[in-house]
């Protein structure tokens, strides 16, 4: 069986590897030549120097999984691939894409008669030894057609993969499965700050959290990564206090809020993410001068205390 592969960054190129491990033939093409001749030195992949050129090189029925950055990126891929597709031909989108242009992607596609899934798709840079949470959206039939491509890619054949509905609810189940991620993080970062400032107890956070990974109700993958970090570094003096957001958790808390669905944890999450990113502080500082206003509290003054 053979794919072509149209992103070869950090999850495409490990996509890449792995299905190559399993066999499966891959056509990768990237705007970068060195990334692409690295990956055909490396595990055998084939290089193309364009989206057509790949293209080309499929046998029919093609199959082209896409994996660039969401929004216009990908929709420039997908109108190429209409014009260089034939009926019958089936695109992936494995991005972050938002689900409303997942399914508007399927229906401008499917006017050309091709086939389009959205595959939300999770497992990060550990993908490649662990396998791929994959969760698909669109028809069946097109699903099946890639079974073994599927199988590659997850952590086995029988699981880790699901056809989870009709088009775009791959990527809205991975929207939302994020949403539940940010929460998660947001639940453990906040436990491991409170036992980081209970000074009478100097307590071992690397001992607690490896301790927690055993047995406890909270043992997950988060809490995986956490102890294995935690074991090198707990002060993490080296760590900027700030923490990007992808898309996906702000697409999640708009669903809630569209749906009239309470979802504080996720909303929380998302909003303590936009505070670390408050490089000027002006919330902070409106809030310091309305309380020296009405109290007479000291107000701080910049560099108070520094040096």
């Amino acid at each position: 069986m053979r794919l072509a592969m149209i992103g070869l960054g950090r999850m495409g190129g490990n996509m890449v590897r792995r299905l190559r491990r399993a066999g499966i033939e891959v056509v990768g093409y990237a705007p970068d030549a060195e990334v692409r001749q690295a990956l055909a030195e490396e595990v055998g992949m084939i290089p193309a120097p364009t989206i057509s050129g790949a293209v080309r090189q499929l046998e029919d029925p093609k199959i082209v999984w896409v994996m660039v950055p969401s929004g216009e990126p990908t929709m420039k891929v997908i109108k190429e691939l209409e014009r260089r597709l034939d009926p019958g031909d089936i695109v992936i989108d494995g991005g972050n894409s938002n689900y409303h242009d997942s399914q508007r992607h399927f229906a401008i596609l499917a006017q050309s008669g091709i086939g389009f899934i959205d595959a939300g798709t999770s497992g990060g840079v550990w993908g490649l030894e662990e396998g791929y949470c994959l969760m698909l959206g669109g028809e069946k039939r097109h699903v099946e057609a890639i079974r073994p491509i599927l199988e590659a890619l997850a952590p086995a054949p029988d699981r880790g993969w699901a056809h989870v509905g009709p088009p775009g609810a791959g990527h809205f189940t991975k929207m939302i499965h994020n949403g539940i991620e940010y929460g998660m993080m947001q639940a453990l970062a906040e436990g491991l700050a409170l036992l980081h400032k209970k000074e009478a107890m100097p307590l071992d956070l690397a001992q607690i959290t490896e301790l927690w990974r055993h047995g406890s109700v909270i043992r997950s993958w988060l809490l995986d990564l956490t102890a294995e970090a935690l074991k090198q570094d707990q002060e993490l003096q080296d760590v900027a206090p700030f923490v990007a957001d992808s898309g996906e958790g702000r697409w999640t808390v708009l669903e809630a809020v569209e749906r009239g669905i309470a979802a504080p944890v996720i909303s929380l999450a998302l909003q303590m993410r936009f505070d670390s990113q408050d490089q000027v502080g002006y919330t902070n500082r409106v809030l310091a001068m309305m309380r020296n206003a009405f109290g007479g509290h000291e107000v701080k003054k910049t560099g108070d205390g520094e040096g």
